[in-house]
Order: C-alpha cells, then structure tokens, then sequence
C-alpha cells in the first residue's frame, strides 16, 4: 500500500512539475433557447478561466423543468448552475433545494440595484433571500407578418387599436387563407397578464386568493372562443412540429410571445424567413411580461463558488449582456446594458427594425407580477378549462368556477 501511495504522490508530482493541470467541469442545466446563451459564450469563458470546462445539458422545455424539479426534490446532484424560467422560478424559489446567495460567499443582494426590479421580486423566497439572478426579460410582443396583412389589405395600426379590431382583422386574414394565430389559446394566455395591479399575481393575488374565476379570465376566456368559433386560429399546439412549421410556411400571420421568440424564429423556427417579421405592441395598447430566464445553485452543486463566478460573469456583465441582445435579441435584464446605442440598432431578422426601443416601452409599463409557487399546476387547470370551452362547447363561467374549485381544494390537500 505504501509504494501504491508513493507512485501515485510520484505521478502527482511528475504532472504538476510538467505544467499538467486539471479543470474542474462545470455542469451548466438549461433548455432551449436559453441554452444557445452559454453555447454562445462557452469558448470566451473558458478562454478567460482556463481551469474550468463547461459542459451544457440541455433538455426541451418541459423536460428539463420536470427532471430538474424531481432531481432537486430527490436531492439527486443534476448540475452546477441551472436555467429556471420565469413561469417556474416560484416553484424553484420555495423549494428549498436552491443555494441562498444573498449573502456571503455570494454577496448577490449588493447587485440588486442594477437588475430589473419586477424580475428580482420572483427570485426571492419566503425568507427574503435570494434564489436567483434573473439573465433575461421578455417584454410581451405581437410577431406579424407584413406581407400576409397587406394581402388581405389589414393595417397593423388599425388592427392593434383594440381585441375586437384585432380579431376582426383575422377575418380579412382568414379570406386569403392565413390563420390569425396558431392556437385560440394565445389570446388568453396574454390577456390574462394584463390589468393586473401590482404586487398581484396571474392567479393568485398577494395573501394566496385564487383569481381566476374573475372579469379578467371570463375575458380572456371570451376572446379566445371568438378566435376559435370564427375559425380563426389553426388548431396547433405551440413547440410542436406542425406549429413550426406552420410558420415556416406563412400559414400564420401574428405570434404572441416576448422578445426573446425573435431567437427562436431566426435559429430553429423560420430562419430562412429573416427579414419577414416584424414586431409591434400588443393589441388593445396593453403591457404584459411573456417570461424571462433565470440562473440558479442547486443545493447539491459539487462547485458552488465556480457556479457563481459563471452566474456573475452572465447576468452581471454588461458587455456579455450586450452581447447576447446583440447576437441573440434576448433582452437583458441588467439595466445598464439597456442603453440607447444598443436598443436603437437595426435587428436584422425583424427586416432591420429598432425593435428594442419598443420592448423598452414595453419593459417600463410592464406591470410587476409576482409569482406564486403553485402557478404551474393554476396554469394547467385553467389550461384544460379553456380546451373544454374551445371543444366541448363548455359554459365559461361554469369552466372558470370549475378551474377555481380544483384549484383551491388542491391547495388544501396535505
């Protein structure tokens, strides 16, 4: 055992005195396309820390929101640093299975004058500490197609006045054979984040009251039957193949989703079509948050001090920030990098469009929603409701008073 040891310390020694190193792996957890800003910024980190390698796991969204939840909860060791985003950081935050880093070794609550506030507020747990860094924004967006409007002789102005100008532009649209949006439920997914007062949450307001059995979803669920009853929407379920492609083929004519759905059109959905789109505020000249992205530190991580150095250096970095907009038109959640040069510069998928100045907009008016650690299962219910309404003919207030029931008696159960 003792000449085991001896040649080991030996070999140890031979390696260092030739210069041998030895990284350590950093395991970065993401999706997509959250997971294309470390693949852009992978080479220049480890060019400028060359004692670590990062190495990048990414799932589909739901995929890796699940297998991370369950590992977490399992206290299974998944990954250095982990991407949350927005809709599930609540659930992430209460968990207890994220690190802390409000304070030291982190010291985060020092940086938190620089991030955009409304973001910050969700990365908190019931104990006022910090969970997360938020990385991104997603100031809610209308996507269109200018060529598919002007066929059908629809101005973007007047189709935007309001809900009703908007849906009756769908008819001209449905005349030329084009779908106003892929699925009905679009409408009410971005009308239920509007009119919300702050402090407030989607479905939840600030003591835990269940609100979606309100004016606001009887709305939402109203204007989404429209859609659906004057066959105004094509019937396709968001990320799957028919969806993308449906795009791709000039088949829909608007998309609502945040700033960050440029990415996602110009790197997997349509990159072909660059030049295409354009962007525009929401109709009915509302404001509403449509996601955004988080970085946190499992409990379990096996190098906590490194998975913060790489956290720091992304969402606190303004020329990384700046860079990622610049390459990737995710809009940055640190507001120094919100700066006039960049947001007025031509995004050349969006046919050269300044669109940055218009999320900006959309960033300022955006109203603070807080999240609530049982937004995801609120979210599913409501979402089977709605699918009973646009196909089973179910009555919306019935469907909503439903929605509320299931919904608080699972918050009851132990």
């Amino acid at each position: 055992m003792h000449n085991i040891i001896s040649r080991i310390s030996l070999l140890l020694l031979l390696g260092l005195s030739l210069g041998q190193t030895f990284a350590t792996t950093l395991t970065i957890a993401s999706y997509p396309n959250f997971d294309t800003s470390v693949r852009e910024i992978i080479q220049e980190y480890e060019k400028a820390n060359p004692d670590i390698k990062i190495r990048l796991v990414s799932l589909s969204y739901f995929d890796h929101h699940n297998s991370l939840y369950t590992a977490l909860k399992t206290n299974t060791p998944i990954a250095d640093v982990v991407g949350i985003e927005q809709d599930y950081i609540s659930k992430f935050v209460y968990s207890g299975k994220l690190a802390p880093i409000s304070h030291a070794p982190y010291d985060a609550e020092k940086y938190i004058d620089q991030l955009t506030p409304f973001m910050v507020v969700n990365a908190r747990g019931e104990d006022g500490q910090l969970y997360a860094i938020p990385a991104d924004i997603g100031p809610g967006t209308l996507f269109y197609r200018p060529d598919l409007l002007a066929r059908a002789d629809v101005d973007i102005e007047a189709m935007t006045t309001s809900w009703d100008a908007f849906i009756e532009a769908g008819k001209q649209l449905k005349k030329q054979g084009v779908y106003l949006l892929a699925n009905a439920s679009d409408i009410k997914d971005v009308f239920i984040r509007t009119g919300i007062q702050s402090g407030e949450g989607i479905y939840f307001d600030q003591h835990g009251k269940v609100l979606v059995n309100s004016p606001r979803f009887v709305r939402a669920f109203e204007l989404a039957k429209q859609v659906r009853t004057a066959g105004l929407d094509g019937r396709l379920q968001i990320w799957s193949n028919d969806w993308a492609e449906s795009i791709r083929r000039g088949h829909i004519a608007t998309a609502m989703m945040g700033a960050w759905f440029t990415g996602h059109l110009a790197s997997w959905i349509a990159p072909e079509e660059a030049g295409a789109w354009r962007a525009h505020q929401l109709p009915g000249h509302v404001y509403a948050n449509w996601g955004g992205s988080y970085y946190a530190i499992p409990q379990s991580a096996a190098h906590k001090p490194e998975a913060w150095d790489f956290i720091r250096y992304m969402t606190l970095n303004p020329q990384v920030q700046r860079r990622l907009f610049t390459e990737l038109d995710t809009f940055p959640a640190l507001q120094s990098a919100q700066s006039d040069d960049l947001l007025s510069r031509p995004v050349p998928y969006l046919g050269n469009q300044p669109a940055g100045r218009l999320w900006q907009t959309a960033a300022r008016a955006m109203p603070a929603i807080v999240a609530n650690k049982h937004d995801a299962f609120a979210a599913d219910i409501v979402r089977k409701q709605l699918d009973l309404v646009l196909d089973s003919h179910k009555d919306i207030p019935r469907a909503l008073a439903d929605a509320e029931r299931q919904i608080t008696r699972k918050l009851q159960r132990p």
